[in-house]
C-alpha cells in the first residue's frame, strides 16, 4: 500500500510538474469601447492555474482589433495567486485576438514517465512510434513551447479581426466569428502549424460548464486533411480548443519538438 500510494503521489507529481495547459483568459469577453481591462494566463488547467509566467518566457504578445495594434511591455503585467495578468485599454468596437507565446523549454524524462506524459495528452501517434522503434523505455528529451490565443468582443460591433494570424509555430485560427453565435449554433477552426493547414491532428475541446460537470469534460476531435475541425455549441460561457503537436526533433541532444496551441472565446 505505501509503494501504491508513493507512486501515485510521484505520477500526480509529474503531471503537475509537466503537462500544464497554458490558457489566455478574461473574467467576461464582452467589454466596454476605451476601457481598462485585463487579461490573464492560466497555467495548469482551464479553471487552475498552478504557477506565473515569468516575463523572460513571454514572446510575441500583442492584441489586434480595429485600427488598434497593441504590444505588451513588461510593465504591463503583474502576478497574483500563481496567475499572470496582462492590463490594457480597449480601443473602439470590434471583435479583437490577443495571444501570448512562450520561449522553448527543454524538459527530460525517463521513458516510463514519457509513456504516461504521451497516454495523458492521448499522444497516440508518438506512443505506436515509440513502440514499433523498441525505445518505449529510454530517456526522453523533449523542447516544448506554449502558443494560446484569445478572441473577445468590444462594444457592439463585429469586425472580422478575429481571423487574424500572429504567426505563431502553431495556432488556431476561426472560421466564423464566434461573438455571431449562440446556443445549438456550430463553430470551426483551421489549425495552422508553420502557416500551413495541419490535417488528422487530435485536438479537445470544452466549455467551463461541461468541464465542470463531465470529468475531464474534453471532446476529443480531429482535423480533416485541410485542418479544419467543427462542433456544437451546446451551452453558454467560456469555451476553449486545445492541442499538442509532437515531432521528433533534428537538433543534437533533442528527441522531440512539441507545441501546444489553446483558444478561448466566450458564447451568450
Amino acid at each position: 500500500m505505501k509503494r501504491t500510494a508513493i507512486a501515485l503521489l510521484l505520477l500526480a507529481l509529474f503531471f503537475t510538474l509537466s503537462s500544464h495547459e497554458l490558457f489566455l483568459k478574461s473574467d467576461t469577453y464582452f467589454l466596454d469601447e476605451n476601457g481598462r481591462f485585463e487579461l490573464y494566463l492560466f497555467n495548469g488547467t482551464f479553471d487552475e492555474s498552478e504557477n506565473v509566467i515569468t516575463r523572460d518566457r513571454i514572446i510575441a504578445p500583442q492584441i489586434i482589433g480595429p485600427d488598434y495594434n497593441f504590444e505588451p511591455s513588461p510593465n504591463d503585467y503583474y502576478d497574483k495567486d500563481k496567475a499572470t495578468y496582462l492590463k490594457f485599454k480597449t480601443g473602439a468596437a470590434g471583435t479583437y485576438v490577443a495571444g501570448i507565446s512562450t520561449k522553448p523549454r527543454v524538459i527530460e524524462l525517463n521513458g516510463e514517465d514519457f509513456t504516461a506524459y504521451l497516454e495523458h495528452e492521448g499522444l497516440t501517434a508518438v506512443i505506436a512510434d515509440r513502440k514499433a522503434k523498441g525505445i518505449s523505455d529510454q530517456v526522453a528529451h523533449e523542447k516544448y513551447s506554449k502558443h494560446v490565443k484569445a478572441i473577445f468582443q468590444v462594444g457592439e460591433q463585429r469586425t472580422d479581426h478575429f481571423s487574424t494570424s500572429l504567426a505563431y509555430p502553431i495556432e488556431f485560427i476561426p472560421l466564423k466569428n464566434p461573438y455571431t453565435l449562440s446556443v445549438r449554433d456550430s463553430m470551426s477552426f483551421k489549425l495552422l502549424y508553420k502557416g500551413e493547414p495541419l490535417g488528422n491532428q487530435t485536438v479537445h475541446v470544452s466549455s467551463r460548464k461541461n468541464f465542470g460537470e463531465k470529468g475531464e469534460g474534453e471532446t476529443s476531435l480531429r482535423t480533416n486533411d485541410n485542418g479544419e475541425v467543427g462542433f456544437t455549441i451546446d451551452n453558454e460561457g467560456q469555451w476553449y480548443i486545445a492541442t499538442i503537436h509532437m515531432l521528433e526533433s533534428d537538433e543534437e541532444s533533442l528527441d522531440y519538438e512539441s507545441n501546444w496551441a489553446t483558444l478561448t472565446f466566450e458564447v451568450k
